[in-house]
């Protein structure tokens, strides 16, 4: 049930924070971003035919991490690594 929760927590804060998202993608982005970085990569396609299995008819979006990547490549510059 602990898993639940985060997941549900997780898409409450999602969906605050980007009222415009419809409920479906809220969930599939939350169970995604909740559940991705704890499987291995060869579980990952498994996990993305579950998911597609599930929401057939939604197109999930992706997401940008391109402020964050930006942050980190200048943080690497500044400290000369």
């Amino acid at each position: 049930m602990r898993a639940v929760k985060s997941v549900l927590v997780m898409a409450g804060s999602l969906k605050r924070s980007q009222k415009d998202l419809e409920e479906d993608i809220v969930l599939i982005r939350a169970m995604r971003d909740s559940n991705v970085p704890k499987f291995l990569k060869d579980d990952l396609p498994l996990f993305s035919a579950l998911i597609q299995d599930l929401f057939p008819s939604v197109t999930i979006p992706d997401v940008s991490f391109e402020e964050l990547e930006n942050q980190i490549k200048e943080t690497i510059r500044k400290k000369g690594l």
